[in-house]
């Protein structure tokens, strides 16, 4: 029989806020909010492109249970023009986008399928070969148990039975753990290939049979760092060739730049415009952290002139004509000067007592903070703005143990 070709994706969150961007220009706002878009838009000309027998979408198409207007109309666009390329769409969603959400309905072009909250089967017969996919789609956000008991065992061994779920390996609270299952669940049931979708670092959990998952679409946030996109993957009864495609409109990373023998701000900043030069020319348009590293006395005595929010906004002022488009999140230090024991003591005492604080705790603690009139120009309090701020008060901390010595 002859191999099929699809494309597998998850997770778009289409029309994702991007909060914790303070700082940046309204014109480079929304070009990282439109990034969503972008990387979904970049899928779609790829698909109609190299026109694959089928395309599947694994969860978490849209960012919030209450879909927006506009991200509905762009994602419907989208499915038009896979349509017109006669691509058939298969989709389930996840806990962001669960079927109990609220939100304006659209009809969806006849080349698509949704599965509903049962595990369900869909038959397809592709260039003389029979093909099964098994799905469902979340019917409310929280989904704890195991769905995989729900899905069948593969029965027809001459098709091609490929196995849709939004989820993530049961006991692992890296992320939250919703429909949970273990590898071992999923071999059970003889299907020649796992769509996953949910956990958005790209990562292939088994290869015979494959069980995938793509990853998210467009990073939003630095932890989720790196190039993103989808898989194409070509498969039959005998073997697969799994292929990444990257299709976001941004990256975000973090770059390490050397500060060994640095004694002039120019040469900080022409160190500092290589590294993120070099790093546009291989990703495009990117938000980056930079971690100084190789810190000896010299650098140390020339970083501790200013602090470090003023180095931050020179180099911003800095790149601001950078015919890429380029926003620097945070600077960081690796203070590295041998401290007294009592200090480095001291030090690693508060940076673990911080680490045992809970995310109520911070809250308690930055009440008054957010109380304040000034309030309004701060971000909503989140998980990825707490571990700012402890690093930056690990920095601070260190740097300031430093020069009391």
């Amino acid at each position: 029989m002859p191999d099929i070709r699809f494309i597998h994706t998850a997770d778009l969150h289409l029309d994702s806020p991007f909060k914790g961007l303070a700082g940046l220009s309204a014109e480079h706002l929304q070009t990282v909010r439109e990034s969503t878009f972008s990387a979904y838009q970049n899928l779609v000309k790829h698909a109609v492109e190299t026109k694959p027998d089928f395309l599947l979408i694994v969860g978490d198409v849209y960012d919030g249970e209450d879909r927006s207007l506009r991200a509905q109309v762009k994602f419907q666009e989208g499915l038009s023009k896979l349509e017109a390329a006669g691509i058939p769409v298969f989709i389930c969603h996840g806990n962001h986008d669960h079927l109990d959400g609220k939100w304006t309905r659209f009809e969806l072009p006849s080349n698509v399928y949704v599965f509903d909250e049962e595990v369900s089967a869909v038959p397809l017969r592709i260039k003389g070969q029979d093909i099964i996919i098994h799905g469902f789609s979340y019917k409310e956000r929280h989904v704890r148990e195991p769905v995989i008991n729900r899905y069948p065992v593969a029965e027809n061994r001459d098709a091609l039975h490929i196995g849709m779920l939004h989820g993530s390996v049961a006991g692992d609270e890296t992320h939250a753990v919703y429909a949970p299952f273990t590898k071992e669940a999923l071999l059970s049931k003889q299907y020649d290939y796992w769509a996953l979708g949910h956990i958005h670092l790209r990562q292939q959990l088994h290869h015979h049979p494959p069980i995938v998952y793509p990853g998210n679409l467009q990073g939003r946030h630095r932890k989720e760092s790196g190039l993103k996109g989808f898989y194409e993957v070509t498969l039959s009864k005998a073997e697969s060739t799994i292929t990444f495609v990257p299709a976001s409109a941004l990256v975000f990373d973090r770059l390490e730049v050397s500060c060994a023998g640095m004694r002039h701000a120019n040469e900080w900043f022409a160190a500092c415009q290589e590294a993120i030069e070099t790093f546009q020319a291989k990703f495009g348009p990117c938000l980056l952290e930079l971690k100084m590293i190789d810190l000896d006395a010299d650098s140390m005595s020339l970083f501790q002139e200013d602090s470090e929010e003023a180095w931050l906004d020179a180099l911003r002022e800095m790149l601001e004509d950078s015919e890429i488009f380029v926003w620097v999140q945070q600077l960081t230090f690796e203070w590295k000067k041998e401290q007294p024991l009592h200090n480095r003591n001291l030090v690693q005492s508060v940076q673990d007592m911080m680490d045992r604080w809970t995310e109520e705790e911070w809250k308690l603690l930055l009440k008054d903070v957010y109380q304040h009139r000034g309030s309004r120009y701060l971000d909503v309090l989140t998980p990825e703005n707490i571990q700012d701020i402890k690093a930056g008060a690990g920095s601070l901390l260190g740097k300031e143990m430093t020069e009391a010595d």
